[in-house]
């Protein structure tokens, strides 16, 4: 979706959306294989006739026909319209099928077909003043333009990914052979790996709450959002910007919202001072702990760190409230009695699950995870033991052993279903990552 700059005055009525849903198969020729493309154009245009949005979305052309496609064309541009604020609209189409089937003269038999004008029709509620104009094809010159321009694009692309198809590349991790397609090329450094393998590195990254750099051994690229949109799936892409919206901002500099259903992560700097609002209510003794949460907006000290206490010192609430962060002192009582390991650096509280005792933080401190000693270069500064092998195996398979150390065959399968959600389970792992004292 490209959208053009333009001030809209929502005040002023009839914007015009023109719009064109058009398929590969009106423009490869006769002998040449068609890969089965189509496209939503759409042109909303002012009073004064200058184009304020345009829309070129690729579907799959086997979606429907030129009827579907004009529907879901239309569809895209009413919604559009609406984001914008826009109240009244003229609707100008050249087919009459669809004119027709738009002022209820005519009605699909396909019920498919049918639910998505029912679907248009309720979008055209929406707005106060929606007229439907028929026109010669002349006058949809330009979005038609748009159309034809946004396939034969397709087309051509779709063609460069048939032909490298037949081209296979080695991952350096996997260590197999990979259509060329499915191969990364990492920003930066040029290293080359197929998704799979950037992807489960990534989530590894991010599950230890780090920022996850190039996976060539010795290369310290960092990974973009961007440039990793390609082989992560949403939900990770969400925990990459957070994991560097983290990165970004010093341990000692972080706040948290205390409101339970906000939450977010600020920094000092950012969170909003009474005095900054010029309706302010508070007084000027206020000014010294009183902040505001820069996404729930609600009123917090930033002393204290619990939402506004009104006409109470720091020292009263303190004295009236000694356990007001009772969840955090559990926290470290059970810390404390399971000998869970605090990062010297941010605070944060770590649990070795299983592995060797080098641990290393959300903040990037490395550190033993048996005295507490830090790591530099790579490398230990005490004595202890790297690892126990009690550590190294996990424990349900530990469990599951027979008398003679073998694993009854059943009891170690993986069943597939269980991975289904995966992406799920790396998001709740990274939201309690995220969790440490404030």
């Amino acid at each position: 979706m490209e959208t053009i700059s333009c001030p809209l005055d929502p005040s002023r009525p009839l914007f015009r959306v023109f719009f064109k849903g058009l398929s590969s198969k009106g423009i490869v020729g006769p002998r040449d294989r068609d890969p089965g493309v189509a496209v939503l154009a759409v042109a909303l245009c002012n009073h004064q006739g200058n184009v304020v949005l345009r829309i070129q979305k690729p579907v799959e052309a086997s979606v429907g026909g030129r009827m579907t496609l004009e529907v879901m064309a239309l569809a895209e541009g009413l919604q559009a319209a609406l984001g914008l604020g826009i109240q009244s609209i003229r609707i100008v189409t050249d087919y009459r099928v669809l004119h027709n089937h738009l002022l209820g003269i005519w009605r699909p038999t396909q019920k498919k077909l049918a639910d998505m004008v029912d679907q248009v029709l309720s979008l055209r509620k929406k707005f106060e003043q929606c007229e439907i104009l028929l026109v010669e094809r002349r006058q949809l010159d330009y979005v038609m333009k748009l159309a034809r321009e946004s396939v034969e694009y397709q087309l051509a692309k779709a063609i460069a990914v048939n032909a490298g198809m037949e081209m296979r590349e080695n991952c350096a991790i996997f260590l197999e052979d990979t259509d060329v397609s499915k191969i990364h090329v990492v920003e930066g450094c040029a290293h080359r790996f197929c998704f799979s393998c950037m992807k489960e590195h990534v989530k590894v990254k991010l599950l230890h709450g780090m920022l996850p750099a190039c996976p060539q051994d010795g290369c310290t690229k960092q990974l973009t959002v961007e440039g990793s949109k390609v082989f992560l799936s949403p939900r990770l892409l969400a925990i990459m910007v957070q994991r560097i919206r983290e990165g970004q901002i010093p341990p000692a500099q972080k706040i948290y919202c205390p409101y339970p259903k906000c939450s977010a992560l600020m920094s000092l700097s950012e969170v909003i001072h009474p005095m900054q609002e010029s309706s302010s209510k508070y007084t000027v003794a206020d000014t010294a702990t009183l902040r505001k949460c820069v996404k729930c907006r609600g009123s917090f000290c930033i002393s204290c760190k619990v939402p506004w206490h009104d006409r109470m010192t720091c020292s009263d609430y303190k004295r009236m409230h000694p356990h007001a962060h009772s969840e955090d002192a559990k926290l470290e009582n059970l810390a404390e009695r399971r000998l869970w390991r605090k990062c010297v650096k941010c605070n944060h509280i770590i649990e070795l699950a299983e592995g060797c005792y080098h641990m290393t933080c959300v903040c990037g401190y490395e550190f033993c995870y048996t005295c507490g000693k830090e790591w530099k270069g790579k490398k230990p500064t005490c004595s202890c033991p790297l690892w126990d092998e009690r550590n190294l195996i996990r424990n349900d398979i530990r469990g599951n052993a027979d008398g003679r150390g073998n694993i009854a065959r059943n009891d170690v399968e993986e069943d597939e279903d269980d991975y289904d959600d995966e992406d799920d389970y790396y998001v709740q792992e990274g939201v309690h990552y995220n969790q440490g004292f404030r």
